[in-house]
C-alpha cells in the first residue's frame, strides 16, 4: 500500500504527464488516500482534465477539488454569448440536433436541462459545452427518456428467459 507522500508524488507526475493541464498552477495534498487539488486553472476543460488525471492514480481513494477557473482576459465572455454558443454547439452536435435540451448560463456556469432519449446523449451534451471559451462549469439536470427504461426492461426480460430454471431452495 502506498503512503500519502507516494500518492501525492504520483498525482503530481500524472498532472505533469497530462498535456491539457498546466501543473504549475495546481497544488496536490493527500491525507488517508484522499487527494485534494487546489489552485487556479485557465479553463473548465483544464479543470476536468486535472480531475481525471488525479483519479487515474492508484492509491487515490477519493478526490476533493478546490480549484477554481480563473479565465484569462480574452476568455471572459458574458453569459448571453456563452448561452448562444452552447445552443449552437448542441444544435451542431450529431444526435442532439433534434433533442429538446435547454441551456441556462449563470456566471459562466452552463446548466443543461430537458430529457434526452439515451444516457450517452446526456454525456455528449455536457461534452459539447464543456470546452467552449468562457465556460467555468457545466452540469446536466433532467433525465433520460422512455427508451432507456424500455431497453432496460427488455434486457432484463431476455436475461430471465435465458437463465436456467432453479429449483426452490437452491439459491446461493
Amino acid at each position: 500500500m502506498k503512503t500519502d507522500s507516494q500518492v501525492q508524488q504520483d498525482v503530481m507526475a500524472e498532472l505533469r504527464f497530462e498535456p491539457a493541464v498546466d501543473p504549475s498552477r495546481i497544488g496536490v495534498e493527500v491525507k488517508d488516500g484522499v487527494a485534494t487539488l487546489t489552485g487556479h486553472v485557465g479553463s473548465f476543460s483544464e479543470k476536468c482534465a486535472a480531475e481525471r488525471a488525479a483519479q487515474r492514480v492508484l492509491g487515490v481513494r477519493a478526490l476533493a477539488v478546490e480549484m477554481d477557473v480563473a479565465l484569462p482576459g480574452p476568455s471572459e465572455r458574458d453569459d448571453a454569448d456563452i448561452a448562444r454558443s452552447a445552443e449552437l454547439a448542441l444544435r451542431w452536435t450529431h444526435g442532439l440536433d433534434k433533442e429538446p435540451v435547454k441551456v441556462m448560463v449563470e456566471n459562466g456556469w452552463v446548466t443543461l436541462s430537458g430529457q434526452v432519449e439515451w444516457d450517452y446523449l446526456r454525456r455528449i451534451a455536457t461534452g459539447a459545452v464543456r470546452h467552449l471559451v468562457g465556460v467555468r462549469g457545466a452540469a446536466c439536470e433532467g433525465g433520460r427518456g422512455g427508451r432507456v427504461c424500455e431497453a432496460r426492461v427488455a434486457a432484463l426480460q431476455r436475461a430471465v428467459r435465458a437463465a436456467p430454471a432453479l429449483p426452490l431452495g437452491t439459491l446461493p
